[in-house]
């Protein structure tokens, strides 16, 4: 594929151009990849109403045959998988093996979606009446993707999505929107007319979604602050909400790990995509007894980490996907330096071609200091002494966010107790960043409202209805 091939949007089961385009630039080149739709006003109201006219049918299909629909997505994604890794690697940056990773994962994840069932409750607790309550679906939801993982967590909203009856009308971001608009052409032949539209537009187009008022709930992964006017925009008409929004993630080091064992995977739980994971590691405190060894340790597998274009043979970190958050990520950097802070690896962000960030760990800075405070969400880490564990338990719970978590020791049942004391959704031991579609996974505080994953994420996209029926009818 290249910049001449045509990414269409996909409407009503028919491919929709516009006379407007956005450039979709490869942040490892700067070079423009292809052209993607900018979405008008009318088209989109064109995509919710071939939504809405979809719903009562989709609706009405028996649940094995939206299970078999979602068992098709998985095989389509899968069959194209090689493409899609190159087409996906070209506008993301990732490396093709965590491009071919995350297509692969999607695949999987919609299938095991599509083996998940919805509860039926019965209760007979009143005299002379049955109560059955079931889970019914919203109508037409609105779903909007980020760009570090964009097909993955399309994926994420699809799969319970359509298993549960609804429709939905997609807006993949425009940094990264040209994989998604392929596999919405791919399924134009597996889903029938209008059940899945996908529309692709700058930054006009999420707000028109979220007040629109043919949609009747929103999924957004993004940013908190963004987070904050989807809510915002969506009580107009008091659309549902499943918002999966930022995270400052802390991991504490006990003084009993095996420094040598947890080096490599706390590496990656710090830097995996770059550091442009919702639930990466964005701060680690480590014991004072073994912060030294950490350090080095961490150094050591830094140094072995080969940073370049995604498409090179052997790249493991690709660069930061864009440039207005790889100015972000370098100037987090820049006020580093500044401020006076030692670099234990890193500490220079090049500026010549591509959105590259070396690995960057700082060492020890001030806690009120923004590499420690903000939310980096690019390959820049903070590594932070504590001597108390309360202390450290503190400082880590000391945020508006309340993502994601994780706990390094030899000892699995004190760092559970440590873990229990973190005001997040999810934490892990001795990993991090392992989500899967059987366990809830929801944000605290700042981090987000509702749940995706497992049977509580399924739920968010149905309501409630209970019918109650005399006994003898029942």
């Amino acid at each position: 594929m290249t910049s001449d091939t045509p990414y269409p949007m996909t409407i009503d089961g028919q491919a929709i151009t516009t006379d407007q385009t956005i450039p979709v630039i490869n942040p490892a080149t700067e070079a423009v990849v292809a052209t993607a739709p900018d979405c008008t006003k009318d088209q989109l109201d064109e995509a919710v109403a071939a939504a809405r006219a979809a719903f009562p049918l989709w609706r009405a299909r028996p649940y094995a045959e939206r299970q078999a629909a979602l068992r098709a997505i998985a095989a389509t994604i899968a069959e194209n998988a090689d493409d899609l890794m190159r087409l996906l690697t070209a506008e993301q940056g990732k490396s093709h093996a965590d491009a071919l990773g995350e297509i692969h994962a999607a695949a999987w994840w919609i299938g095991v979606v599509a083996d998940q069932q919805l509860p039926e409750t019965v209760t007979d607790a009143i005299p002379g009446q049955r109560s059955i309550t079931t889970h019914v679906p919203l109508g037409v939801v609105g779903a909007i993707v980020p760009w570090n993982f964009p097909i993955l967590l399309a994926v994420w909203k699809i799969g319970p999505a359509l298993l549960t009856g609804n429709t939905l009308v997609l807006k993949p971001s425009p940094f990264t929107p040209l994989s998604t608009l392929r596999i919405a052409q791919l399924l134009q032949g597996v889903l029938p007319p209008g059940v899945l539209n996908v529309i692709c537009g700058g930054d006009s187009v999420g707000p028109w979604m979220t007040e629109h008022p043919g949609i009747n709930k929103i999924s957004f992964t993004g940013s908190t602050a963004t987070g904050r006017r989807v809510m915002q925009n969506a009580s107009v008409n008091l659309k549902r909400l499943t918002l999966e929004l930022g995270g400052n993630d802390a991991a504490i080091v006990l003084p009993d790990a095996d420094v040598d064992a947890i080096a490599e995977p706390l590496f990656w739980a710090a830097f995996k995509n770059s550091g442009q994971v919702c639930v990466a590691a964005k701060r680690v405190y480590v014991h004072d007894s073994i912060y030294d060894r950490v350090a080095s340790a961490l150094a050591g597998v830094a140094a072995k980490v080969k940073l370049g274009n995604g498409a090179d043979e052997g790249t493991q970190l690709g660069p930061v996907q864009n440039r207005p958050q790889f100015d972000r990520v370098k100037g987090l950097v820049d006020d580093s330096r500044a401020a006076g802070h030692r670099f234990i690896v890193g500490g220079e962000v090049p500026t010549n071609q591509g959105f590259f960030v070396p690995v960057t760990i700082v060492d020890n800075p001030p806690e009120d200091s923004r590499v420690v405070q903000e939310e980096a969400f690019g390959p820049v880490l903070p590594l932070l002494r504590y001597s108390d564990l309360d202390d450290a338990i503190a400082r880590a719970n000391a945020c508006e966010y309340g993502l994601g978590g994780s706990v390094w020791s030899s000892d699995h049942a004190a760092a559970a107790k440590v873990a229990a004391r973190l005001e997040t959704g999810t934490v892990w031991i001795n990993s991090a960043q392992g989500l899967t579609p059987f366990a809830a996974f929801a944000g605290h505080k700042q981090s987000g409202i509702g749940v995706e994953n497992g049977q509580d994420g399924l739920l968010e996209f149905t309501v409630p209805q209970t019918i109650h029926l005399p006994r003898e009818a029942a």
